[in-house]
């Protein structure tokens, strides 16, 4: 997920896709200390969405009038 396509959705969107992406990254590090993942690069992926969503919000957080054009 590109950061323009972070930045199309609403903030009640983000808010959901992020909790879903650390559900998922939970899931791969049980998965990795089990020895179940196969693909490492999935891990840096995950975190990188999930740092791409909390940018977005924490940007429409401090600037309220941004948020207004996105829902």
């Amino acid at each position: 997920m590109k950061i323009h396509e972070v930045r199309a959705l609403s903030t009640a969107a983000i808010e959901s896709q992020l909790n879903d992406t650390k559900e998922e990254l939970m899931k791969f590090r049980f998965q990795l200390t089990s020895g179940e993942l196969s693909d490492f690069t999935r891990l840096r992926y995950t975190r990188r969405i999930i740092a791409r969503l909390s940018t977005v919000l924490n940007e429409r957080l401090r600037n309220p009038e941004s948020e207004e054009n996105h829902e």
